[in-house]
This record gives structure tokens, sequence and C-alpha cells, in this order.
């Protein structure tokens, strides 16, 4: 089946290119748009080819190309992208052309967006729904946790996304588990985005380029995963001059170099970051914290080679590690890395080609060093990808197509132990599966009200040996097992997902969308946290569990006034889950060779109203976003099969954000936030057993954690314009500027007075908590 796909692509491929070589009277306009000053690609830049007869634009694509077709004749051709100076050029279109870009930024940042493109009225054009798209830019202004600027933590103000917890960079979309996220780094799969325990997450600022979120009408190109596709791009590093920047924080500090290997032609990037707790623990008088370890670091790299207009090679790879220890007694390492081997082609005017050959791991270490009773556990899931994308441009189609194949690899739980130890060894079994997938889809502009983004995924799976596979029943029993060889399928799976969205505009300002789409999943985390988790647990699907299966339907209206001052948008979606995990009670989840036995299987629905208003430009800039959702699931086995909610489920969750340009150095930033408890299930009784107070427990789910409010404030002093290239800023920070304790969690015991009586105990992570950071660059 996928070599048939694969010789199906292929000849459309062949096809494409025979068919812009026979087109008549029609020409086109193609190239790439860079940053004058670094060599950067720049994404979603705009252009626009307009005459007397009428005007076609478009959008640079993710690698910054971009192809346009007109009739023959002289056009003006404007380009522009956000905080730089647009460029208009007069061409005069009588044969194919290439016109490479580069654009000067502006003088003076006058507007902050989360939108990276500046084609005008694209939110309100384009039939994408359920998309934001990250200017990093924004970042510095976003006030967060210990003053580190964080991509995760800034789309969590966004509606449709939740945060996993009190200064957490866990997320849920749109009603979706943790899990259920694609985290893309480069192409690459991130399984776990987050460092100490959640609290910083994996992407440093400094060194990502931008970012794009879609949380429903996903395009046909994502694939694995049911709720959203968080995807982060690096920055290819500076291509012109030798460039440094970095900062020093309370916790953390981080340095990036870049610059040319081959003016023009080739350039590096390395940035890294690392936390320095662990070296004031080591200067703590107390002998119970001295010697204890808690840090964390990571370093992107990336280098890129231009061999000509047509090809371009990107070499890029992420290496991130965490380590806490309490001395002697026990020790907990978990990382990731990635690698991605990039090629860029451009076949013709219309036609481009990225090829992408991508690794990526996760692994983690858990040691207790106990003389007695110690043991040491080791788990990964690393993954082999190869990915080969195209785009066509024509005059009113945009087809994307590719192929994609990945294998995985998954080693459960491997426990080593001394001959001392009162623990056995064990070893469970690794899994081993192949995932392939080919797409089409095509953007349609039927007409100058109406435009069409529709395709199609077929995706198959297939659990390969060596190795024994059990089939359970409902209640935990095995009920058969078979035994495969190396490479041979015991159990596979294909689903097709259609993706289909469209936009109508009434006029230049405003539009309503629909879309349809739908998502499988066959890589599932069992987890009882918030977000990553360094002991989550990863299982493939098999021949206990089923490919879990999402269908979204969503609706907009979208509305910019004042000349796109200020956006509007509305949205409405509704999405059935199938196939959803969860967990019997007292279920046993760490290093269980048995584990799909603790598993229940069941079905999901989410529907809300997400309300998003922003202002784009002025001294004062910000956005407010309102999310009224609710996420529900029901399994056989729990609840007397009816509904609950599921842990993620929140009512409400308000997000307002403040940005103001207060002087030429000074820009002050607040952003508030309110949200609803999430749902917990809370003991119904107690009972004493052998002297020991146990609580029993009903419905799942039922009840709901008290509400969170925190408002957050942080101050930039950009340094003094010396004319050098120089540059320095302060930035301060107040977290929690109210001293709200919020609920981290609630957990229930006897009164020690009355143990008769039993009261209600909150955990809160954070009070008020200041930050400062420098920042330099030069």
């Amino acid at each position: 089946m996928p070599y048939t796909l694969g010789k199906l692509f292929c000849c459309l491929a062949f096809l494409l290119c025979s068919l812009s070589a026979v087109a008549q009277k029609k020409f086109t306009l193609s190239g790439t748009i860079r940053d004058a000053a670094t060599g950067e690609t720049l994404i979603g830049a705009s252009v626009i080819m307009q005459a007397a007869g009428g005007r076609v634009g478009t959008s640079t694509n993710a690698y910054g190309f971009y192809s346009l077709t007109g009739a023959e004749g002289t056009y003006n051709v404007t380009i522009s992208y956000i905080s730089y100076q647009p460029i208009i050029k007069s061409v005069t279109l009588n044969k194919n052309t290439l016109l490479n870009i580069e654009l000067k930024a502006g003088s003076e940042l006058q507007e902050v967006v989360v939108r990276a493109g500046d084609r005008k009225n694209e939110n309100v054009r384009s039939p994408q729904m359920g998309v934001e798209q990250i200017d990093m830019k924004l970042l510095d202004n976003i006030p967060v946790l210990f003053g580190e600027k964080d991509v995760l933590k800034t789309i969590q103000l966004l509606p449709g996304v939740k945060s996993g917890g009190e200064g957490n960079t866990g997320f849920f979309v749109r009603g979706g588990a943790s899990d259920q996220n694609l985290i893309l780094l480069d192409e690459a799969t991130v399984y776990n985005s987050s460092h100490l325990l959640g609290f910083f997450s994996t992407f440093n600022a400094d060194a990502i380029k931008n970012a794009d979120l879609y949380k429903g009408g996903m395009p046909a190109q994502y694939g694995g995963r049911l709720s959203s596709v968080l995807d982060v791009k690096m920055d290819d590093g500076n291509n012109k001059n030798f460039a440094m920047q970095g900062g020093l924080g309370l916790i953390a500090s981080r340095l990036k170099v870049e610059g040319p290997l081959i003016k023009d032609k080739s350039s590096f990037m390395i940035s890294a970051r690392r936390t320095y707790i662990d070296f004031l623990l080591k200067a703590s008088p107390d002998t119970a914290i001295k010697g204890n370890t808690l840090n964390f670091y990571d370093l992107n790299a990336k280098f890129n080679y231009k061999f000509n207009d047509k090809n371009t090679v990107y070499l890029s790879g992420y290496f991130g590690q965490d380590n806490i220890g309490i001395k002697d007694l026990f020790a907990n390492n978990w990382g990731n890395t990635t690698g991605t081997l990039r090629w860029n082609h451009v076949f013709n005017s219309r036609l481009f080609s990225n090829t992408s050959l991508i690794y990526n791991k996760y692994s983690y270490i858990i040691e207790l060093l106990d003389d007695v009773n110690n043991f040491k556990v080791t788990s990964l899931i690393r993954d082999f990808n190869l990915k080969q994308d195209f785009q066509y441009f024509s005059n009113k189609h945009t087809l994307r197509f590719g192929l994609q194949a990945t294998h995985h690899r998954i080693a459960p739980s491997d426990i080593s132990t001394s001959t001392t130890s009162s623990f056995n060894n064990l070893s469970i079994e690794n899994r081993y599966g192949v995932e392939t997938s080919a797409y089409l889809s095509d953007e349609y502009v039927v007409n100058q009200h109406l435009s069409l983004l529709y395709g199609l995924r077929a995706s198959w799976f297939a659990l390969l040996g060596p190795g024994t596979f059990s089939t359970y029943n409902a209640a935990g029993d095995v009920t058969s097992f078979a035994t495969y060889g190396s490479g041979r399928i015991a159990k596979n799976y294909f689903n097709l997902e259609p993706r289909f969205s469209a936009s109508y505009l009434f006029n230049d300002e405003n539009s309503v969308k629909a879309s349809y789409n739908r998502n499988t999943q066959n890589i599932h985390i069992l987890s009882n946290t918030g977000s990553s988790s360094p002991t989550d647990q990863y299982v493939m699907s098999s021949n206990n569990i089923r490919p879990e299966i999402a269908d979204q339907v969503a609706l907009g209206y979208f509305k910019n006034i004042k000349d796109n001052t200020f956006e509007f948008s509305g949205e409405v979606y509704y999405k059935w889950m199938q196939n959803q995990i969860e967990y019997k009670n007292a279920a046993r989840l760490i290093a269980n060779a048995s584990v799909e036995s603790q598993l229940l299987f069941g079905t999901g629905r989410a529907y809300g109203l997400e309300l998003f208003a922003k202002k784009r430009v002025g001294k004062l800039n910000g956005w407010l976003s309102y999310t009224l959702s609710r996420t529900e699931r029901k399994f056989t086995g729990l609840n007397n099969g009816n509904y609950f909610p599921a842990r993620q489920d929140r009512t409400h969750d308000v997000a307002l954000v403040g940005i103001y340009k207060l002087s030429k150095r000074w820009t002050l930033s607040a952003n508030y936030i309110y949200s609803t408890g999430n749902a917990v299930t809370y003991p119904a009784g107690k009972y004493q057993l052998g002297g020991i107070t146990t609580y029993y427990y009903t419905e799942r789910n039922a009840n709901r954690l008290p509400y969170t409010s925190r408002l957050d404030l942080s101050a930039t002093l950009e340094g003094k314009d010396t004319g050098k290239r120089f540059h320095s800023s302060w930035s301060f920070g107040l977290y929690n500027a109210l001293n709200r304790k919020n609920p981290y969690s609630v957990d229930f015991r006897n009164v020690p007075s009355d143990p008769t009586r039993t009261e209600a105990v909150q955990t809160s992570l954070f009070g008020i908590i200041p930050s400062v950071t420098w920042n330099f660059k030069f």
C-alpha cells in the first residue's frame, strides 16, 4: 500500500511539472523573501501583484518561498512583513521571473502582534481556521514565571488553550488531553516539552524563529495527534554578520552565537541555556540541602548551505537534559534529543520541494541509591522519520502533497539492581512500529468571496515484532497471545482523514468560516498529570489499543475594523472522540509488563465558544480572550457508564494582555488570567482499616478545585542608543503580583484534634515572585 501511494505521488509531481510547462500567456513570479540584516527567510511575508485588471496575492511558505501566476503584463509588486519596511517594484511579466527580495527592519517597532505575517486582512481572508501564528518578538514583553520568556506559556493566553497547572508549560487544546498535542521542533517530534517538572519549556526563545499553533482545521500535512499542532522553527543563523545575544536572570542564563560560514551562502546558529540553582544549593550552609541536584540545560544548533537559488541544505539539532537528585538517596534524569537534515529544492517557478530526514529520542533514568533497596529504571521512545513534501502553485490553487514514514521504538522499562538489592531485575520487551502516511490538499480561491482548503490524509500503522503480544478481556485477563519474529506485522490499522475548511468574505473586513477535520493517533501516553512528566509511559496502538480518532466541526465569524487596527473573532466547535484511554482504579502503570490490562477504553466529547479581540497598532496593544467550554468522557467501567467531566474540563477561561509603549526606552506589560477550577474527585466518605483512615470515592471528577486568578506585571528598560552595535535592556517582573494563593491540589486528612472529622488542605505553589533579567545583543 505505501509503495502504491508513492508511485501515485511521483506521477502527480511529474504531471504538475508538465502542466506548468504548457501554460500559455500566463507566467509566474517566484522567489524567496529574507531579512536584509541577517539573511533569515521570512515566513508569512506578503507578496501582492497588482495591475489595472486586478490583483493577486500570496504569503511566503514555511521556508520563505512564494509563487504568483498572472497574465502577461506589467505589475506593481508589493512585498511587506510586519515591522519591516515594505518594497514596491515594477515587474514586466513576459516570462517566468525570479525575484528574491531582502526587507529591512523598520526603525522602531510600532506594533506588537500575535501573527507573524502582514498580508492585509489575512485573518479574514484565509480559509484556515483555528490557527495562531506567534511572533517571537511578542515574548519579550509577556510577563512569565521567573522572567523566562516562554512560547508555551504565551499560547496559554489564547482562546481554546488551557494551562496544565499553575506556572506549568503543559497545555490542553479544545478539550484534548496533553498527549494529544503534536509538538514539532524543526519537524522533529518533541515528546516531553518541559523542564523542571513543567515550570520551563524546552524551547529557548532566543533560538526560535516562529511558532504556529493549529487548534482545529489542521492542514493535511500534519497528522498523528488529535487536538493540536504546535510547529516551532529555529532561526537559520545570520549569513551577513557575526552576532551574539543572551541574558542573565535570577535562576538561568542563556547565550546565542550566530554568523556566516560563507557570507550570503552559509551560516550557523548555536544557542545554549542553563539554570544554576544547583550552584546555589552547593553554597547552602544547610547540610540537608547542600549537595542536592536541581538543574536543566539545553542546546540548539543549526547550519545551512545555499548551493544556488534552487538548492539549500539545513542541518539542525536540539539536546536538552534535566537532573534532579537528593544526594545518596535518589536521582532522576531525563531529556530530549532531535536532529533534522533538510533539503529545499525548487524544481521550477511553481513546484517547491522539501525533503527531511529526522531523528528524535526522549529518555529518562530513575535511580534509588540506597544500598539495600537500590534500583535503576531506564525508558525511552525513539523515532526515525523520512518525509517528502511538495508545494505546487497555480493561479487559483495551491496544492500540497507528500509522503511520510516513521519507525518507532519504545523501551517501556528496564530495571537493573545490584546483588544486595531487595528488588529484582526486570526487562520489559521493546515495542516497534511503523507509521506511514500520504496526503494531498488544495487551497482554492474560487472567487473574490469564496476560498476553500480541502484535503485527505491516508495513514497506516503497523505494530511489528519481535515480541509476544497478549489480548486482554474487560477484566484484564489474558484471552490469547501470539509471538512474532523481527519485522513481522502483529497488528495494523488504516485510516482516512478528510480535512475541509472554507471562508466566505462579505467584504474586505468581514467573513464567516467553517471547517471539518478528522485526526487519528497511534502513540499514546499513560500519565496522571496535567503536563509532560518525566515518568510518562508510552504505548503504541495494538491488538488491545485501537487508534484514537477525533472528528471536529467549527464555525466562526471574523471581523477587522479601522484598517486592521482591531481584530475580532468568535468560533464555536464540537469534537467527537473515539477509543479514548483511561485507567482502572488503583492501576499500576510503571514497570508493568501487562500495562494494557490496566486500561479502559471509551469515548469523549468537547464543545465550546471562543471569543478573541485584539488591538494591533498604537502605543497600547494587546488582546482579550474568553473560552466557554465543556469536556466529557464516557467509559463502561466508570461512573455507571455515564459521561463525566475530564480532568482538564474548565467552564470559563479569561486572559487579558496589555502592552504599553510608555516611551522610547520603557515598555510596560501586564496580563491577568481567571479560570474556574479543574474537575477533581473528592472522597465521598471514609472508614478505618487497621487503624488507618481510608477514603472511598464514588463519581469520577464530580468536584471542582477553587478558581484561579492571577495578575502578572513586567517592565522593560531599553539601554541608551549610543550608535554602537552593542545593545542591552533590563526586564523586571512580578509574577502573581496580588500574591493570591492559587490551588495546585487539594488533599484530605483527619483533623489532628478530632480524627472523626475531615479537613481539606489546599496546596499552593507560588506567591508573589519578582524577577530581573539583563539582556544583551551585539
